[in-house]
C-alpha cells in the first residue's frame, strides 16, 4: 500500500514531469519513424511551458522558462548551423527547457549525449560498415576543425546526408531526459 501511495503521489506532484515524459515518448516514436520532430509538437510544448511558468511563478517563473528555452536552444544549436542535427531537435529540447529550466536542461542534455554517442556506435556495428563510418567521422570532425564556416559545413553535410546513417535524435533525447528525471528523483 505504501508504494502504491508513493506512485500516485509522484503522478500528481509531478505530473508535469510525466506529461513531458510523455510528449518526449511522442516524439521520439514520430523522429523514429519519420526522421523528424513537427512543429506541431514543439511549439505548443514551448509555450505551454512558458504559459504555466508564468501563470504559476509571475515574472519571475516566465524569466527562468525563458531561460531553460535559451539553454536548450544554445545547446543544440551549433551541431544545426552545421548540418549535423534537424531543427526539431533543437526544438525539443528547447521544450524540455520551458518546462524544466536550464539547469535540469543541461543535465538531460548531458545523459542525452552520452546516450546518442552509444546508440550511434551500436548503429555503425550493427550496420557492419564501421570502416566507413569512422571514414566519414574523421572527414566531418577535420571539416570542422578546418573550416569552421556553419554555412558551408551545413552545405557539405547535406551533400553527403543520403549516404549518411542517421540517428534520429529525438531517440536519445527522449532515453537520456527521462533517465535524468529519473535519476533526479524528479518521477516519483
Amino acid at each position: 500500500m505504501e508504494f502504491t501511495a508513493r506512485v500516485i503521489a509522484g503522478l500528481t506532484d509531478n505530473w508535469t514531469v510525466w506529461m513531458l515524459s510523455s510528449i518526449l515518448v511522442l516524439a521520439a516514436v514520430i523522429d523514429g519513424r519519420q526522421l523528424r520532430v513537427p512543429n506541431w509538437l514543439t511549439f505548443p510544448l514551448i509555450l505551454s511551458g512558458w504559459s504555466y511558468h508564468l501563470t504559476g511563478g509571475g515574472l519571475e517563473g516566465l524569466v527562468a522558462s525563458l531561460l531553460g528555452t535559451a539553454a536548450g536552444l544554445a545547446l543544440l544549436l551549433p551541431a544545426y548551423a552545421i548540418g549535423g542535427m534537424g531543427a526539431g531537435d533543437v526544438k525539443l529540447l528547447a521544450g524540455v527547457g520551458a518546462w524544466v529550466h536550464a539547469v535540469h536542461t543541461l543535465g538531460a542534455f548531458a545523459i542525452s549525449t552520452l546516450v546518442g554517442g552509444v546508440l550511434a556506435v551500436a548503429l555503425v556495428l550493427l550496420n557492419s560498415h564501421w570502416r566507413k563510418h569512422w571514414d566519414s567521422f574523421c572527414v566531418i570532425v577535420t571539416e570542422i576543425l578546418t573550416i569552421r564556416d556553419p554555412e558551408q559545413l551545413s552545405q557539405l553535410a547535406a551533400q553527403r546526408k543520403s549516404s549518411m546513417l542517421l540517428l534520429p535524435y529525438g531517440i536519445p533525447l527522449m532515453i537520456g531526459t527521462i533517465a535524468y528525471f529519473a535519476w533526479q528523483g524528479m518521477l516519483l
